[in-house]
Formats: structure tokens, C-alpha cells, sequence
């Protein structure tokens, strides 16, 4: 190690008190993290493109410093989405540090992998105060039934109004209006509820009606439009 002469010159003053790291909540533990190997818990990030085309959330389960369990949700760019395929492979297996200094393919995933980078080295998890943290699949818990993730997606015009096209129940079939046309309730289609009736060998149309529900005062509509059509 080089110093420079400014250095070389100087007295040594001794170093008064070291507290060390300030310790963060993990898993139910005060930790002083000094090394990657000390990091755990249980967090999610969110992540952007630079043209902002799209965005991911990124969920990972670390488990002393290595990643045991990744969930990769991305929406609006089609290459994002499959990119997030290749940083499924790629996240799990790694240090946080080496996740956080490895090509994850999309621009998005990456700010996704820093911002999450950031909440779980300040303590910031979500298992932060559960002893022992959450068990390797807790991702999944976070997807619900059928697997899938939620979704909300909203179309609207000023001169036609707002489409409920999917919300968190599912796939909306239906809108419900009432007699000043405005949304007082719609149907759907759980999607991956519909997808496991096909699979148990339901017929595709009876395993639609299974996995449909209704929300709000739908059954009083006085008009019901298909958002997507009308």
C-alpha cells in the first residue's frame, strides 16, 4: 500500500472507541453484519427500465448471504419477460454480492436486484422480526392459488371511460353498469384456478364456469359490456 508524503509525514493519533456496525433485524436476530455470509431474510425489490417501458419485483429468500430462492414477476416488455426465464437460472446459488455484480439480463431485474440489495443490507425485510425467517417457498406463497401472479390492468379514455380488464380475482370477462352507466360490479376468470380444473380433466368450458366468480353488485347491473369488446 502507497502513501503519499502529506501521509507519511503525519504523527499517529490514536483511534478512540469503535462500536462497530450498527446491528440490523434479521429473522428475529440483532446482527452486525460484517460479511456477506451474515446477511439473511426475506425480501422484495422493484425495478425499471431506462425508457420505463416496463418493471419487475424481485423477490429473494437469502439464507447466510446465498440466494436459496428467487421469484421473478415482470410486466409491460415482452423481452423482459423472457429475460426474467434466464434470471430465474442465473440469481439462485449466488451471494447477494455476486447477484448484485452479474448481468441479469434486462435493465429492469438489475435495478430490481439493487433495490433489494439496499432493503435487505439496512434490515429492511420482511422476515425481519420472525425468528428463523421464512422457509425456502415462501415465494410461491406470495402468488396464492394457481400460481400465478396478480395483475391489475386498467384501460381507460376520456371519451369512452375506464375497461376493468384484470384485477386481482382474475381474467374480467364482464362489466356491470348501472342505469347511469357507471361500474358498480364485474365477473372474472381466476385464470390459474381454470387452468388446474383442465388439467384434473374438466371440460375447458365447465373448468371456466368453476374458476368464475362475481365481485361488487354485479348481479344488479342494469347493462353488462365486455371490456374488451364494447
Amino acid at each position: 500500500m502507497e502513501y503519499s508524503e502529506e501521509i507519511e509525514n503525519m504523527c499517529v493519533v490514536k483511534k478512540g472507541v469503535d462500536h462497530g456496525p450498527a446491528p440490523i433485524p434479521e429473522e428475529g436476530k440483532w446482527v452486525k453484519a460484517k460479511e456477506i455470509k451474515d446477511i439473511s431474510g426475506f425480501t422484495h425489490g422493484i425495478g425499471w427500465c431506462a425508457p420505463q417501458q416496463g418493471c419487475c419485483k424481485l423477490t429473494l429468500n437469502v439464507k447466510d448471504g446465498i440466494i436459496e430462492e428467487a421469484l421473478v414477476e415482470t410486466i409491460g416488455c415482452s423481452g423482459m419477460t423472457h429475460s426474467a426465464a434466464m434470471a430465474g437460472e442465473i440469481l439462485i446459488g449466488k451471494t447477494i454480492l455476486e447477484a448484485l455484480n452479474t448481468d441479469l439480463v434486462c435493465d429492469a431485474i438489475n435495478t430490481a436486484m439493487r433495490e433489494l440489495f439496499l432493503q435487505i443490507v439496512y434490515g429492511r425485510s420482511q422476515s425481519a422480526f420472525s425468528e428463523g425467517g421464512l422457509q425456502i417457498g415462501a415465494g410461491l406463497e406470495d402468488l396464492g392459488k394457481g400460481h400465478r401472479s396478480q395483475v391489475g390492468t386498467i384501460y381507460s379514455s376520456k371519451i369512452k371511460g375506464p375497461r376493468y380488464l384484470e384485477l386481482a380475482e382474475g381474467y374480467i370477462t364482464e362489466v356491470g353498469l348501472d342505469s347511469d352507466n357507471q361500474i358498480i360490479g364485474y365477473k372474472y376468470v381466476n385464470l390459474g384456478k381454470m387452468m388446474e380444473n383442465i388439467k384434473k380433466g374438466i371440460d375447458p368450458l365447465e373448468a371456466i364456469e368453476k374458476a368464475s366468480g362475481k365481485y361488487g353488485r354485479f348481479d344488479e347491473a342494469v347493462k353488462k359490456i365486455d371490456p374488451r369488446q364494447e
